[in-house]
C-alpha cells in the first residue's frame, strides 16, 4: 500500500465515461433469459434464481456446456406438459452433475410455467424440466419451479405429442441470451 504523502502527489486522472455498450458484465435480464431454439422458432424461458438458485445455476451450467443441444422432449401429453432434458429419450436418464435438494414454492404451476422433473425421492431433479401447456396447480409444492416462458409459448404447443412422440421434438439449442 503507497503511503498517504505519496498518493497526494499522483496526478488526477481525467474523469471519464463508459458507454453502456462496454459493459463486461451482461444485465440481469440477459444472465436469468434462456433461449431455447425447436425446429418451429426459439422459445424464450425467463430464468428464476428468486424461486430456485440451484436449480437455475444447474440448468445454466447445463445449457452453457451444450448439455441440451440435440435433446428430445420425449413425453408431451396434450393440455398437460411437455418433458424433456434427459440425454437418453427415455425419460430415465440425467447429467453427471449430482442431484439437486428441492426448492418447492407457492409459485403456481400454470401455462408456461418451467419446472423441474423428478422420480419419488423429491430431492433427485438433476437435468430433465417440463413446461406446463396450461393450469397443473395439483403440481404446486411438489416440483421445482425454476422459469417461465415469456415468449415462443407457440413452438412448445408445436411439439409432437406421445408418450414418446413417434417423432420426437428436439431441442436444437439452448443457451443463455
Amino acid at each position: 500500500m503507497a503511503p498517504k504523502a505519496a498518493a497526494k502527489a499522483k496526478t488526477p486522472k481525467k474523469a471519464t465515461t463508459k458507454p453502456k455498450a462496454a459493459s463486461a458484465k451482461k444485465s440481469g435480464v440477459e444472465q436469468n433469459t434462456l433461449l431455447m431454439t425447436l425446429a418451429s422458432g426459439v422459445v424464450t424461458i425467463k430464468l428464476r434464481p428468486d424461486l430456485a438458485p440451484k436449480h437455475v445455476a444447474q440448468i445454466k451450467e447445463l445449457a452453457s456446456e451444450g448439455f441440451y443441444d440435440g435433446v428430445v422432449f420425449h413425453r408431451v401429453i396434450p393440455g398437460f406438459m411437455a418433458q424433456g432434458g434427459d440425454p437418453t429419450g427415455t425419460g430415465m436418464g440425467g447429467s453427471k452433475k449430482p442431484n439437486l435438494p428441492a426448492e418447492f414454492s407457492h409459485e403456481p404451476h400454470v401455462r408456461g410455467v418451467c419446472s423441474m422433473a423428478r422420480s419419488a425421492n423429491p430431492n433427485s431433479a438433476n437435468s430433465q424440466f417440463f413446461i406446463c401447456f396450461d393450469d397443473a396447480r395439483f403440481l404446486d409444492n411438489q416440483y421445482t419451479v425454476w422459469g417461465e416462458v415469456t415468449q415462443g409459448m407457440e413452438h412448445v404447443d408445436a411439439l409432437p405429442k406421445g408418450e414418446p412422440p413417434r417423432a420426437p421434438g428436439e431441442i436444437i439449442s439452448m443457451k443463455l441470451a
